[in-house]
C-alpha cells in the first residue's frame, strides 16, 4: 500500500493549521501536584510550552523558539487523580513569527465531566542555523 505525501506548501493556510493541531493527554499525578493537591501551575505552563512548541513546528517544519508566553489564565485549579487534555492551534502567522493558543482540559477519571481550566498563548520565532529569525514559509 502506497501513502501519498502532501507538501505542506500545497495546502492552505487554513489545512496547515488544521493539519498542526496539537492534543496531548496526561494523567495528574500526586507528585506534579503542590500542597493543595493541584497541578503546580509551573508545571501547566511548562507542558503548555511544550505542547505550544511542537504546535508550531508541526505548523512550520522549520527550527522554532519561544520568544513570548502572553497572559496565562488559569480559571479552574487541576487536581491530582484528574486526566488533563492539552490543544494547542496556531492562531497567527506573521512573517518570521507565529502564535500558538494551548488550553488545557480537566476530565474527570470516572465520568465524562470536563472543562476548561487553563488558557494560554505562547509566540515563536522560526530561526536558520545562526540562531537568526527567518520567513515562515
Amino acid at each position: 500500500m502506497q501513502t501519498q505525501q502532501v507538501s505542506s506548501h500545497q495546502l492552505t493556510q487554513e489545512e496547515r493549521i488544521a493539519a498542526s493541531v496539537t492534543r496531548i493527554f496526561k494523567t495528574v499525578f500526586p507528585e506534579s501536584t503542590n500542597h493543595y493537591d493541584t497541578l503546580f501551575g509551573g508545571t501547566a505552563m511548562y507542558l503548555m510550552d511544550e505542547v505550544a512548541f511542537m504546535t508550531a513546528t508541526r505548523f512550520s517544519r522549520q527550527r522554532v523558539v519561544t520568544v513570548c508566553s502572553d497572559r496565562i489564565d488559569f480559571k479552574i485549579p487541576i487536581p491530582a487523580g484528574t486526566i488533563i487534555e492539552l490543544v494547542g492551534t496556531v492562531t497567527h502567522v506573521g512573517n518570521t513569527s507565529l502564535k500558538v493558543r494551548v488550553d488545557i482540559f480537566v476530565e474527570q477519571m470516572y465520568s465524562t465531566d470536563r472543562e476548561k481550566a487553563v488558557s494560554g498563548e505562547f509566540t515563536f520565532v522560526a530561526i536558520d542555523h545562526d540562531k537568526k529569525p527567518v520567513k515562515i514559509h
